[in-house]
């Protein structure tokens, strides 16, 4: 009896340790199992945060495209003129000197056909967008408004405008032609 009970208890032994060995696997391997679950919900979370971000910042990426392209296109459109703007100046220029010279004369009728040819043309550039740079004799100078021809001496108006040599000209906001001016020294 002793050695049928050493031999039953050698097999259950062996039976319970078989037994613990195949619970403990499976434990370990259902514990894997979780951990990899675990880990790959948070892997999937993470890479999902990860997309999220990358479409946010792309998103916001193209609302400032869209913005600066709407910016840009105002800006164009309000300064598309610049160019034939820039090439009539002379001839108001021009119109300016002509009107100054024929009102010395008599001639009325003449006088008024040149100033409602010239009014008409300004009318014309106004309403593209055309502004004339306000500057009078008199006025602080400032370089960033206006561009000095040449100082003379002039005591009582020293560092101010004595005289305007050419009107200065701008398109919205921007300067396309600074007033050309004489300041006193």
């Amino acid at each position: 009896m002793t050695t049928e009970n050493t031999l039953n208890d050698e097999i259950v032994d062996k039976t319970s340790i078989e037994n613990i060995d195949n619970n403990s696997d499976a434990l370990d391997a259902s514990i894997e199992e979780r951990v990899e679950e675990i880990s790959k919900e948070e892997q999937l979370s993470q890479d999902l945060a990860s997309e999220k971000d990358k479409f946010l910042r792309l998103f916001a990426e193209f609302e400032n495209f869209k913005r600066r392209t709407a910016k840009e296109r105002i800006e164009l459109f309000k300064t598309a003129n610049q160019d034939v703007l820039l090439a009539l100046l002379p001839v108001l220029d021009d119109f300016d000197r002509a009107l100054a010279e024929i009102k010395k004369t008599d001639d009325n009728i003449l006088i008024q056909g040149v100033e409602l040819i010239q009014e008409k043309l300004k009318g014309t550039l106004v309403s593209k967008g055309l502004e004339e740079v306000e500057i009078k004799v008199g006025d602080v100078f400032n370089a960033d408004f206006a561009e000095a021809i040449t100082q003379i001496p002039a005591p009582k108006l020293k560092g101010k405008i004595v005289d305007v040599i050419e009107k200065g000209y701008k398109l919205g906001d921007k300067i396309i032609r600074f007033p050309k001016v004489v300041i006193g020294q």
